[in-house]
């Protein structure tokens, strides 16, 4: 694969409409790319099980409407995932060398507090995504690596970070602060951050564009419900509160997650269990919420259990709705006043079940659902609340992937 433009590259960068979109994780790398003339997607892809022997490539093209495309065996490194990535786009007409594209927009997780905006990437912006590594061990190496393949594969194009914590940056400082020694806070960078933010900035637009309202109208409480789950105020477009903050661990309960707990459940732990601080990690981050409360973390399943009578199914069903109506009751609070309530992401977007209960019991916050309109199966952005409902009650898809391409295409061509 080339890496300089074609000899069509005479082009004006006006005519350099698409983006890829790259998600580089520990030991996988998503792709998406996309035509920003219409927002329609070219192709997606994921790389996974990196360096193992059962690496796995499917890639999809959808501009021509093909198949899904499969290839296995060891990939040893995030340049090998990117470089058969780009074999693949390559193969269908969309090769990184096209002076059709116009840059290359990362997933970065953690931005910190001097990244606020979408940000061409140079030496110094690289620099100090590694120094956030500390506070995001697990994501930040990751998206260092494939910012750095993508640069040696196309050394001459505009490469983007869209952090995940950006949005969360107009968070006021009484909403940010966590209740501890300021200059040891300082000092090590301790403050809420919040993740998902890409996703609360796409759901909480779209969910104003559906009112039919302009955003800097509209307070919106945002329920991002996957593996991972946040919680988010929005008032006027501008987030106020998120469920997530120094890491992706604080808030509600998740797939694996415990959510909040008590401080001095680590430090118990460690005195009276014997547990190793990389085993208390482990065990908050990798083998709790739904997964340590039942066993299982996929909520299809959970719900199937609870129809069968399953006492610690529905049990862990309760405690994640119960956590869910507390944030919803105190992001409530917060706003003053709210105009919606909406729900994205793999178990808000899908689980009318999940839909139904978090709301059930709050009419009084003017709340409500309509069973019917609940329990419609679409991929559009929907009200699911009755004509008459004081807050409206919605479902709004999330798209990162859209919102991370918007960004880097609107900074590239400003």
């Amino acid at each position: 694969m080339t890496t300089a433009p074609s000899s069509e590259g005479s082009r004006s960068m006006n005519d350099a409409h698409r983006v890829l979109v790259l998600n580089s994780g520990s030991s996988s790398v998503k792709y998406q790319l996309l035509d920003m003339r219409d927002r329609s997607r070219l192709a997606t892809g994921l790389v996974e099980r990196i360096g193992e022997s059962s690496s796995r490539l499917v890639h999809t093209p959808l501009a021509g409407g093909g198949e899904p495309r499969e290839r296995t065996g060891r990939i040893a490194d995030h340049e090998q995932a990117l470089k058969a990535a780009a074999d693949e786009l390559a193969a269908d007409g969309l090769g990184l060398d096209s002076p059709e594209l116009a840059a290359i927009g990362h997933r970065v997780v953690h931005g910190g507090l001097r990244f606020s905006e979408p940000t061409v990437i140079t030496d110094e912006v690289l620099t100090e995504i590694e120094r956030l590594v500390p506070v995001a061990p697990l994501h930040n190496p990751a998206n260092i690596t494939g910012i750095r393949t993508a640069q040696a594969l196309r050394p001459d194009l505009p490469q983007v970070a869209v952090f995940d914590t950006a949005f969360h940056t107009t968070m006021p400082e009484h909403a940010a602060r966590y209740a501890i020694d300021v200059e040891t806070a300082d000092a090590h960078r301790i403050r809420r951050y919040g993740f998902h933010g890409t996703s609360h900035a796409y759901v909480s637009r779209r969910t104003a564009e559906l009112l039919g309202r302009p955003v800097a109208e509209v307070n919106v409480i945002v329920l991002h419900l996957g593996n991972g789950a946040s919680a988010s105020a929005v008032a006027g477009g501008r987030c106020v509160e998120t469920s997530m903050g120094l890491t992706p661990l604080e808030g509600l309960v998740m797939g694996t997650r415990s959510g909040d707990v008590d401080p001095a459940v680590t430090f118990h732990l460690k005195r009276v269990a014997g547990m190793s601080t990389d085993e208390i990690d482990v065990l908050l981050n990798k083998r709790s919420g739904l997964v340590g409360l039942c066993g299982d973390n996929d909520m299809r399943e959970i719900r199937r259990r609870v129809d069968k009578g399953d006492e610690r199914a529905a049990l862990a069903f309760d405690i994640y709705i119960h956590r869910l109506k507390k944030y919803i009751g105190a992001y409530s609070a917060v706003l003053g006043r709210v105009d919606a309530v909406v729900f994205t992401a793999g178990v808000g977007e899908n689980s009318a079940p999940v839909r139904e209960a978090a709301l059930a019991g709050l009419e009084g916050f003017g709340l409500a659902v309509d069973a019917d309109r609940n329990a419609v199966r679409s991929g559009e952005p929907r009200l699911i609340s009755p004509d008459d409902a004081r807050v409206a009650v919605a479902v709004v898809p999330t798209d990162e992937e859209l919102e991370i391409a918007g960004q880097t295409f609107a900074l590239v061509h400003n």
